[in-house]
């Protein structure tokens, strides 16, 4: 206390230290920091985009929401291959059906692009794929193609026992 009543001031608590940084001053520039850093990764994200296409994307959202048919077109080589005796709309068509019957899930469907994406069943998601290819105005050839033998035979012959009987 002083002599006048009052608390007495220390007077080291008034004199600045001009090698402290003001708290605020470090914040800013932190926050600073990190918006450049947002800025450039947003950056470099629309670049890379822009390079690779946005094809590539959309295969890998497909693939990762388990709906790629990457995996099928690439099976194809190894496919079980008939030709038919039906016109394009009809072989897809009753296609459809058939799968429909006998209980196959079908996820993927275009007439234009001529294929047919399922799983074996609602339990059984191994993916098969169904590719066809007109040949002329009467006949149709159908390729059953998947990364698993088993899942592919047991397709086309369905498929084959009711298009194709023998």
């Amino acid at each position: 206390m002083n002599s006048k009543g009052g608390e007495m001031i220390n007077p080291k608590s008034q004199i600045s230290n001009s090698k402290q940084i003001p708290i605020s001053n470090v914040q800013n520039s932190k926050q600073g920091s990190f918006g450049h850093c947002l800025l450039f990764g947003i950056w470099c994200l629309v670049i890379g985009i822009s390079i690779s296409g946005c094809a590539v994307i959309k295969e890998t959202a497909k693939g990762i929401s388990g709906i790629s048919i990457k995996a099928l077109e690439e099976a194809r080589k190894d496919a079980i291959i008939k030709p038919l005796n039906y016109d394009y709309f009809s072989c897809y068509t009753k296609t459809l059906d058939i799968l429909r019957q006998i209980g196959a899930y079908i996820y993927m469907q275009d007439i234009k692009k001529h294929m047919i994406a399922i799983y074996v069943s609602e339990q059984d998601t191994t993916a098969v794929g169904l590719f066809f290819k007109e040949i002329d105005a009467t006949h149709t050839q159908i390729e059953v193609s998947s990364p698993s033998t088993s899942a592919k035979e047991f397709i086309s012959s369905k498929i084959f026992s009711v298009l194709n009987p023998e």
